[in-house]
């Protein structure tokens, strides 16, 4: 069964899975999930950029990455979410996240995306009026 065939939750649980041990190191970032089709195509993380103070890093002081039980409750919230994604087949969904203190929090955000060169023949085509020079193909 390929992924096409495949309900987006269950590619949603996938994704989350194999991106678990970056995830546990990372205190913040972005999940990023590409969808086309209703079919994920291209995910990822985005950390954080890494702090440092007058030339050197302080790994002392940085927080930790999600804890597995974390990153369980992450993978449901990003389940979840999906009952909020409605009529768009074409897209990005965002899950900002940081790791504070010992909780964590995150903020969604979803990006549907339209293309116009699908829509029948053309219909936003430049049509040169009767008689007038094409600006490309007639110029003299």
């Amino acid at each position: 069964m390929g992924m096409e065939a495949t309900p987006l939750a269950r590619q949603m649980d996938y994704v989350f899975r194999q991106m678990e041990p970056e995830l546990i190191h990372a205190a913040a970032g972005t999940v990023t999930i590409q969808i086309r089709n209703d079919v994920i195509g291209k995910y990822g993380v985005c950390h954080n950029p890494i702090e440092s103070r007058d030339g050197s890093i302080d790994a002392a002081s940085a927080e930790p990455g999600l804890k597995p039980d974390q990153v369980l409750a992450f993978r449901k919230l990003a389940l979840d979410s999906l009952n909020y994604k409605r009529g768009w087949t074409h897209g990005e969904i965002r899950f900002d996240f940081s790791v504070r203190k010992g909780s964590w929090s995150a903020g969604i955000t979803f990006e549907s995306n339209y293309n116009m060169a699908n829509i029948a023949n053309g219909m936003f085509r430049l049509q040169p009026k009767y008689g007038a020079p094409h600006a490309l193909r007639d110029a003299p």
